[in-house]
């Protein structure tokens, strides 16, 4: 069984979409989307959301698909290529008069079509962060932000995108299956721009000297030593970020990222210590000695820090969203919602007071989710399919993106869900 977003195999029988909480309901407001990786809110019932295998923005306005896609570009689409991420960011004119609407899009751009076998060698030219304008209900202008590695594997791509509070741009990518210091090898080459967090202004440039060093591509780096990502959100109340990571074999995280994070990868996942035990030679594919002084830190740069949540049993986590909003009720004001793949759940956590750690209790409250049944008190909702994206709309309701899955030839038909408060 491989274990990422896009290709698990334990397929289950899939329940009906529902939500623990009897205050609260869950209705589909659309379907028929082709494979969908992440969505944006333009407004109120006006939604952009991703095909990863076709390479189109598709717009949603009022529950409906509008025929025609805003943006169709040629994209890899094996495995975890494809288009991945998105992100809106309004600007105004410098006379004020106008606003600019920024769509930030991430993609594995190839030369010359979609499709799983590229024809020539070195056609996929690599994952690609753009930024386009959206004029005319047409995304115009592209400007080239990043330029990152997409081979040699097809998977470990990332693809989330954010706008942080500070407006600077952040994208999470895998390892690509590229080895080096940004994935903890001693002596290892350069980073390359993988296993990463990135962080650029809303104009594809560093911020100042950079966190981890003045050289590019480090310059860029927020956090690193990161196996692979589909989520990440910034706290409404501190600013913190947090991400979710994918495991190998075992041991998904939830993460707090503060600037220079190390997540461990390719030396550890999941609790430190448990990869000192029984686990050690599972985990530890370099079967090294583990001990943190073998992480790198780019001259004390960087900090290992050990994830705030661990599923021993895999579930393929994805988005990570905070819900900023007081439509539910005080009990979910700025709590953590994450959605998965694997058991199509919502989980829901509390954050303790300092906002720094997730509020646990009974089997969870070493962090770790050794059993499935252990996640009975953090199931928020089920049978939504496999979860690739998590929003809070303009009407301060939750909305999932989610696909169905068949094996071959790895497509999807994709759902959105709301959920809000009950009509009863």
């Amino acid at each position: 069984m491989t274990l990422s977003l896009i290709f698990t195999t334990d397929l289950k029988v899939i329940a009906e979409p529902a939500v623990n909480d009897r205050n609260l309901q869950v209705k589909l407001i659309s379907k028929d989307i082709k494979f969908p990786t992440s969505m944006a809110f333009l407004g109120p019932n006006d939604i952009l959301v991703l095909e990863k295998n076709e390479g189109t923005v598709r717009r949603i306005v009022n529950d409906k698909v509008l025929d025609k896609p805003l943006l169709d570009v040629n994209v890899a689409n094996k495995e975890e290529r494809g288009m991945l991420g998105i992100a809106i960011s309004n600007q105004e004119t410098k006379d004020g008069n106008k606003t600019k609407v920024y769509v930030f899009l991430y993609y594995t751009e190839t030369k010359s079509k979609d499709g799983e076998d590229l024809e020539e060698g070195g056609v996929v030219l690599g994952n690609r962060l753009y930024r386009y304008e959206l004029k005319d209900n047409k995304l115009v202008n592209p400007k080239i932000l990043l330029d990152l590695p997409a081979e040699p594997g097809a998977d470990h791509n990332g693809g989330v995108i954010h706008i942080g509070p500070d407006k600077y741009v952040y994208l999470v990518i895998g390892d690509v299956n590229h080895f080096n210091l940004a994935q903890n090898i001693i002596g290892g080459s350069k980073p390359d721009g993988t296993s990463a967090i990135l962080r650029i202004t809303q104009d594809g440039e560093p911020i100042g000297k950079g966190i981890l060093g003045d050289t590019y591509p480090l310059n860029l780096y927020y956090a690193y030593g990161i196996r692979n990502s589909f989520g990440m959100d910034f706290d409404p109340v501190t600013g913190y970020l947090w991400d979710t990571e994918n495991g190998f074999a075992c041991c998904d995280e939830i993460n707090l990222v503060k600037q220079g994070f190390n997540s461990g990868w390719a030396k550890v996942q999941g609790i430190f210590e448990l990869n000192q035990t029984d686990r050690t030679e599972k985990l530890d594919i370099f079967n090294e000695t583990l001990v943190k002084e073998n992480f790198v830190d780019f001259d004390g740069k960087g900090v290992y820090s050990g994830p705030e949540f661990t599923w021993i049993k895999t579930v393929g986590p994805t988005a990570i969203r905070f819900f900023n909003s007081d439509n539910f009720g005080a009990n979910y004001k700025n709590d953590m919602f994450v959605g998965n793949v694997h058991n199509q759940n919502i989980y829901h956590f509390d954050l303790d007071d300092n906002r720094t750690s997730l509020l646990l209790h009974g089997p969870l409250k070493d962090k770790i989710a050794g059993r499935p049944e252990e996640l009975h008190d953090v199931l928020f909702a089920k049978g939504l399919g496999r979860i690739t994206d998590l929003e809070v709309g303009p009407d301060g309701n939750l909305y999932v993106l989610s696909h169905s899955f068949n094996k071959a030839p790895y497509t999807g038909t994709g759902s959105i869900f709301k959920i809000s408060k009950s009509d009863n």
